[in-house]
C-alpha cells in the first residue's frame, strides 16, 4: 500500500470514530458550567457529620501568562494555562488548612494571598512560584476581617477591602507595603445595601424573605480604563438569586456610584443557579471572565460549586457578565475567533424518557432530566452492574455531553488523594447497536461534573451511561445533561407578553402564553434596548415574579422559547418604568 493510500485511510478513521481514545482528541473548544474541578470535601458546622463537597469564594489570578483558583477551605488550589482545564496543587508550604473567603492578587514577581479570619490575626502570603508553592508570610499585619481582597494600584498604593455582614458595609483600608503592609488607622466606610431600592439584595430564595435582611459579602476591585469596579455578592450564597452587583469610582476609595444594571453577575434559573461572590481575571486574548459561587444546598447550605463567565465593559463603562444560557456548553477562553459565547448547542436530554438498572424510592430515573440540581438518581448499588438509558425521542445530532455527580451519605472529608470515576458513554439510533462515545474505563481523574465533548456531532435517538466505578458509596447523579441539536423546528415565537410592574416597584410580575413543544424560556431585561444584560431561564412555567428590579430605574423586557431544535425569535421590547 503506497503512502497516499495510507494518509485517506487515517484520515476515514478520524472521521469516521468518534469514539477514539480520550488522549488522541483535540482539546476542547467548548465547556459548560459547573467548572469540573476536582472539588474538596468539607465539614462546617458539621455536628450531624454531613460530608459534602464544595467550592465557592473563587479568586482567580493571573500569573505569568497562566492562572491560579483559590477556594474556600480546599488544602490548597488549582492552576490553569487557559482557564478550562484546572489541576490541583497541594503546596509545599500551607497556613490555612481551614481558609476562608480567600484573595490574591499578582504583585510584580510574586503572588499575594490572604484568607479571611474573622476573629484574630491574618497573615500575607507570597511566593514566586505558586506551582511548587513554597508560600512565605508576613505575620500578623492586619486582624478580624471577614472576606478580605488586596489591591495594590498601578502607583504601588496597596489597600484592604473587607465584608461579609447584614449589617456593616463594605470597608476599606489602605495598607504601608514599606511596612509589611501594615494598615493605616483610617477605615473607608464605602457603601452599604439599600434593600429599600436594591431588589436583587433582598434576602431568600427568589428574594422572598422579608424578615431577615441580605447578606453583603466578598469585595473584589478590578481597574478597567482608568475606573474602578468594585464587585460585592449578595443576598446569600445558598439561594438561586445569589449575585455580584457593582459600584463604580474614579478612586478605590471611592466615592462609589451604584452600576443602574445591577446586578451584574446573575443566573438565577436553570440547572445550576447562583453567580455570586466571585472575581474577575484578565483572560487569554485579554478577554475579562468573571468566576462566580453557584448553590447546591442539598447536603448543608455551604454545598456549592463554582461557574465562569465572560465579561465586558460596553461603551458607557457598565461592566455586564454573560450568563445567557449559562449552564450550557460556552466556547472555552482559548477557543480562537470566539469570545465566551453560548455555543448554541441546546439541552437534547429535557424531561425525556428514562431507564435506569434500579433505583432507591424517592430518587427515581427523572431526576437525572428535570434540570434540578437539588434533586438526584440514587442507585441500589455503585459498581459497574448500574447502567441508566434515555430516549430523546428523536434522532439528533448529538455533541457534548455532561454527568454531575452528587454526594449522598459519602462519609468523605478533606482533599483526598487517588479518588477516579469511570464510566463510559454510549449511544444508537435504534436502542439495539450502540457506539461507545465516551470512554473513561481506565481514567484516573476525580471529576464530579465531568463536561466531554465529542470530536464529532454523532446522530443518535438513545444514550446509555454505563458506570464503572465512582469514589462514593453510592451512585447518584443529579444531571445527565445531553447537548447539540434535534432535527426539528424550534418552537414559535411567544406570544400574550405581558409585564405588569407592581406598587413595589423592586417587583414586576411577568407572564405569558405557553409555546406548544416549548421547552423553556428565557426572560431577557435591561436598562435600554442595547443593554438587555440580564436573562432568567424558566423550565417549568408560564409567569416569572421578578424581585430584583431598582425602584428608580426603567427596564426594557422581551422573552424567546426555546426547545431542543432551537431558540425562537424573540418578542418585541417592552418599556417598563
Amino acid at each position: 500500500m503506497n503512502k497516499s493510500n495510507i494518509l485517506i485511510l487515517l484520515i476515514f478513521a478520524l472521521v469516521s470514530f468518534p469514539f477514539l481514545a480520550q488522549s488522541q482528541r483535540p482539546v476542547m473548544e467548548t465547556y459548560c458550567n459547573p467548572i469540573n474541578l476536582d472539588y474538596t470535601y468539607m465539614i462546617y458546622n458539621s455536628h450531624n457529620d454531613l460530608s459534602y463537597r464544595s467550592g465557592a469564594d473563587p479568586a482567580v489570578v493571573e500569573f505569568r501568562g497562566e492562572y491560579y483558583m483559590f477556594v474556600t477551605r480546599s488544602m490548597g488550589y488549582w492552576h490553569s494555562t487557559d482557564l478550562a482545564n484546572w489541576t490541583f496543587i497541594k503546596p509545599e508550604k500551607w497556613y490555612f488548612e481551614g481558609s476562608n473567603a480567600p484573595t490574591a492578587h499578582n504583585y510584580k514577581d510574586s503572588v499575594l494571598y490572604v484568607s479571611g479570619n474573622p476573629s484574630g490575626a491574618m497573615s500575607v502570603l507570597y511566593t514566586d512560584n505558586p506551582k511548587k508553592g513554597d508560600w512565605n508570610a508576613v505575620p500578623g499585619i492586619l486582624y478580624d476581617l471577614q472576606d478580605p481582597h488586596i489591591f495594590i494600584d498601578d502607583d504601588d498604593q496597596a489597600y484592604v477591602f473587607w465584608g461579609s455582614s447584614n449589617v456593616y458595609p463594605i470597608r476599606a483600608r489602605k495598607l504601608d507595603m514599606k511596612n509589611r503592609f501594615r494598615p493605616e488607622n483610617e477605615i473607608h466606610e464605602l457603601f452599604h445595601l439599600d434593600m429599600s431600592k436594591h431588589g436583587w439584595e433582598r434576602f431568600g430564595e427568589n428574594h422572598a424573605d422579608t424578615v431577615l435582611g441580605g447578606y453583603m459579602e466578598g469585595p473584589w476591585l478590578t481597574k478597567h480604563q482608568g475606573k474602578y469596579y468594585l464587585q460585592y455578592g449578595a443576598p446569600g450564597t445558598e439561594f438561586n438569586v445569589y449575585g455580584d452587583g457593582v459600584y463604580m469610582s474614579d478612586h478605590p476609595l471611592g466615592p462609589y456610584t451604584y452600576a443602574p444594571n445591577n446586578p451584574v453577575s446573575y443566573k438565577p434559573g436553570g440547572f445550576m443557579n447562583g453567580a455570586g461572590h466571585g472575581s474577575t481575571v484578565v483572560g487569554p486574548k485579554k478577554a475579562y471572565w468573571h468566576f462566580g459561587t453557584n448553590a447546591v444546598s442539598v447536603n448543608v447550605n455551604w454545598e456549592r460549586r463554582i461557574s465562569m463567565f465572560p465579561t465586558y465593559f460596553d461603551q458607557d463603562g457598565l461592566m455586564h457578565v454573560d450568563t445567557y444560557f449559562g449552564d450550557y456548553p460556552r466556547f472555552a477562553p482559548a477557543t480562537p475567533g470566539k469570545k465566551g459565547e453560548f455555543a448554541g448547542w441546546m439541552l437534547l436530554s429535557y424531561n425525556k424518557q428514562v431507564k435506569t438498572s434500579s433505583e432507591i424510592n424517592g430518587h427515581s430515573g427523572h431526576h437525572l432530566v428535570d434540570e434540578n440540581v437539588k434533586t438526584f438518581w440514587l442507585a441500589q448499588q455503585n459498581g459497574s452492574q448500574e447502567w441508566v438509558e434515555i430516549d430523546l425521542g428523536n434522532p439528533s445530532s448529538v455533541r457534548s455531553i455532561q454527568i454531575n455527580y452528587h454526594d449522598h451519605n459519602s462519609n468523605l472529608y478533606g482533599k483526598i488523594e487517588g479518588l477516579f470515576h469511570r464510566y463510559k458513554v454510549k449511544t444508537s439510533l435504534d436502542g439495539k447497536e450502540w457506539v461507545t462515545v465516551v470512554d473513561r474505563s481506565n481514567s484516573f481523574k476525580d471529576v464530579p461534573n465531568d463536561y466531554v465533548e465529542l470530536d464529532f456531532p454523532v446522530d443518535a435517538r438513545y444514550v446509555r451511561y454505563e458506570n464503572i466505578h465512582v469514589p462514593t458509596p453510592y451512585l447518584a447523579i443529579s444531571g445527565l445533561r445531553v447537548f447539540g441539536i434535534g432535527k426539528g423546528k424550534a418552537p414559535a415565537h411567544v406570544k400574550n407578553f405581558k409585564v405588569e410592574r407592581k406598587t413595589d416597584k423592586r417587583d414586576a410580575m411577568i407572564t405569558w402564553d405557553e409555546v406548544k413543544d416549548a421547552q423553556g424560556y428565557n426572560v431577557i431585561w435591561g436598562i435600554a434596548p442595547d443593554k438587555m444584560y440580564s436573562s432568567w431561564l424558566v423550565y417549568w412555567a408560564n409567569q416569572l415574579d421578578l424581585k430584583s428590579l431598582t425602584t428608580d430605574q426603567t427596564y426594557y423586557f422581551s422573552i424567546e422559547a426555546f426547545n431542543e431544535n432551537g431558540i425562537s425569535q424573540r418578542s418585541a421590547l417592552q418599556k417598563v418604568d
